[in-house]
């Protein structure tokens, strides 16, 4: 759900959601959307939907959502992590990760919005390789002790950083987006997995990740595809489920408690 400081809040959600034997819960981010409208919404259409310019830093509101629930997982969907100074967005990362006891995943996109990004200080054509330095950084950060990294966008000296995440890597890193050699190259690097926006072409695009996995040495059968923002079917589910696939991100509207909690129920009737 795209949370907002008009929808339902997402402690409430998360809640909600486990109670309802639901496995996950995604939200994403955007930093800010200039007024200037420079590109193209991302759904089509000419006008770029209010909740873009609305949406929670997404750690605030996930750290929210950990204290209140115990099982649920919590993940971005995605952050925009060419965006985030990647020393303090690893703490905050280990931070709610702490919190969570480990629950949770960490969705990242390399972002569709010029103007946002260059706001930021980056170029489109360099997000993918800031994204990429970003993640490499703080993974160095949640796995070591003291931890150094020496890059093109991104050098600290060796420095100590707590709290580390659960999990000796850090948390899961799925990126999110369209399939593509530079997507299936990044993926098999440095990530734990692929969220298809979605769900489109995956069962064509999976010997292309197998691929791009083996030759770097990764075992493709250990990464998680997790198709995101699907309106479920009993057919669909289980076409998902004939593919090996074990965790399906549901799509619902923003809205207020009154929408919200009905659809809910309906999507749990309906998977279970």
């Amino acid at each position: 759900m795209f949370a907002t400081d008009h929808t339902i809040d997402v402690a409430s959600l998360a809640r909600e959601a486990e109670a309802r034997g639901f496995h996950s819960l995604y939200i994403p981010e955007h930093t800010h959307i200039p007024t200037s409208r420079r590109t193209p919404p991302p759904t089509g259409g000419d006008t770029l939907a209010e909740e873009y310019t609305r949406t929670l830093d997404p750690f605030v509101a996930l750290s929210a959502a950990a204290a209140v629930t115990d099982r649920i997982v919590l993940g971005t969907g995605i952050c925009v992590v060419a965006q985030r100074e990647p020393i303090v967005t690893a703490k905050a990362i280990a931070t709610l990760d702490h919190i969570a006891n480990g629950r949770f995943v960490f969705g990242i996109g390399f972002g569709w919005n010029a103007d946002e990004i260059e706001h930021h200080g980056i170029t489109m054509p360099d997000r993918r390789a800031v994204a990429r330095e970003h993640v490499l950084a703080m993974r160095e950060l949640w796995r070591n002790k003291t931890a150094e990294f020496h890059g093109e966008y991104v050098d600290f000296s060796p420095s100590w950083s707590w709290p580390k995440p659960v999990a000796p890597d850090g948390p899961p890193v799925l990126i999110g987006g369209a399939p593509g050699p530079k997507m299936f190259a990044h993926i098999a690097e440095y990530a734990d997995g692929w969220i298809p926006i979605g769900g489109a072409g995956i069962r064509a695009a999976l010997d292309d990740l197998r691929r791009a996995c083996d030759a770097v040495g990764r075992d493709a059968g250990a990464m998680r595809i997790v198709p995101f923002g699907t309106i479920p079917d009993p057919g669909k589910l289980d076409y998902y489920t004939s593919l090996g696939i074990r965790e399906i991100v549901l799509r619902i509207p923003g809205g207020t408690a009154s929408t919200v909690l009905p659809i809910l129920d309906e999507y749990a009737e309906l998977t279970r």
